[in-house]
């Protein structure tokens, strides 16, 4: 058995790697230098600033790839919150991720970090400030392990409704503008004659990516109580309610988002602005859940447990559940000889 010391010339970063409904996060635990700031987004802004290499080591190859996804714990900046958390990707630092969120309530639990609340032996409380805001999950346990986690987002709220955009390639497509913790245009899959499945991953790709820079070129986007750094778009969401394979799905989402990721999970940020369209049309009542299916076939529940505004403009706050599992515990060592230390990507 090869029992090796790697020498000390090596730089060790150390993490935890989970899934959420097939969606990978990398939870990074040892190896991040400290990040300063009095908010979440402030701390965003340094770690795009100073800490875009350790973002790359990790989610580009060898060590990651195209879809990965991470998380970097920090302290918290509210005085009743559990902890902080910055999200990271292919492109950047994002301001929210719902299959996240859920991974970590997993990975926390299970791991002896959040202990069971003190009035129920059966659940545990986290509450996590984002750079979106106070997002609150809840890990429901199983004879003392994590089965499910649900999670309250922030407010959500449809921005625009039947947004016409001439897309390159695709000619005149209508979407609607929602934010969920991001925001996303959303897109009718069958009006666009996409199959939203994972044979056609690369026709998703495409026309996601089409429809993202059409949106960014047309429209600006203005969070109405929000900090500037909120105002991205962050991807599209392509909507199909004729593909689900899992009975009693009310739909199926596909996300991309960032540069060209293929979101495996119904992306929890992404129902939550799903739901937040529905109840603006009239077509989700309070606490009517929907169950929407990802690329591959898992799923999310989503409700609106509330209604509300924000800046004027009339919001739900969504409840997002799905399953989360622990895949591995690494070590990963940069070599400072080699010269793909920093990362690269192949699609």
């Amino acid at each position: 058995m090869l029992n090796w010391q790697p020498p000390t010339r090596y730089q060790r970063i150390t993490t935890i790697d989970a899934h959420t409904a097939g969606e990978p996060l990398r939870i990074i635990t040892s190896g991040v230098p400290p990040i300063p700031g009095d908010t979440i987004l402030a701390k965003r802004a340094y770690a795009q600033q100073r800490l875009d290499d350790l973002r790359r080591l990790l989610m580009w190859e060898p060590r990651g790839h195209t879809d990965m996804y991470g998380a970097i714990f920090t302290e918290p900046v509210t005085l009743d919150g559990d902890l902080g958390v910055l999200f990271l990707h292919n492109e950047g630092f994002s301001t929210m991720c719902g299959h996240g969120i859920i991974a970590m309530g997993k990975v926390l639990v299970d791991t002896g970090e959040v202990p069971a609340d003190a009035d129920n032996p059966n659940a545990s409380t986290i509450r996590i400030d984002t750079p979106a805001g106070r997002v609150t999950a809840t890990a429901n346990l199983h004879e003392g392990i994590c089965a499910r986690v649900s999670f309250v987002n922030v407010p959500s709220f449809l921005q625009e409704r039947d947004l016409t955009v001439d897309v390159p390639g695709y000619g005149s497509v209508t979407c609607d503008i929602a934010y969920g913790g991001a925001f996303y245009a959303y897109v009718d899959a069958d009006a666009l004659g996409l199959i939203l499945d994972e044979n056609n991953q690369r026709a998703c790709i495409d026309a996601g990516m089409a429809i993202k820079r059409a949106v960014m070129d047309n429209y600006t986007l203005k969070h109405p109580a929000g900090d500037d750094d909120l105002n991205f778009l962050y991807g599209t969401i392509l909507v199909s309610h004729t593909q689900t394979t899992t009975p009693g799905a009310h739909s199926r989402n596909v996300c991309i988002f960032a540069d060209g990721e293929v979101d495996r999970s119904p992306t929890g940020t992404g129902v939550s602005g799903r739901v937040a369209i529905h109840h603006a049309r009239g077509q989700v009542t309070l606490d009517e859940t929907l169950t929407i299916e990802s690329i591959i076939g898992t799923t999310f529940d989503v409700r609106v447990i509330e209604e509300t505004s924000v800046g004027g403009v009339a919001a739900v706050v969504p409840e997002v559940t799905g399953a989360a599992y622990i895949t591995g515990q690494h070590t990963f060592l940069i070599d400072p000889a080699d010269p793909l230390r920093g990362g690269f990507l192949l699609r």
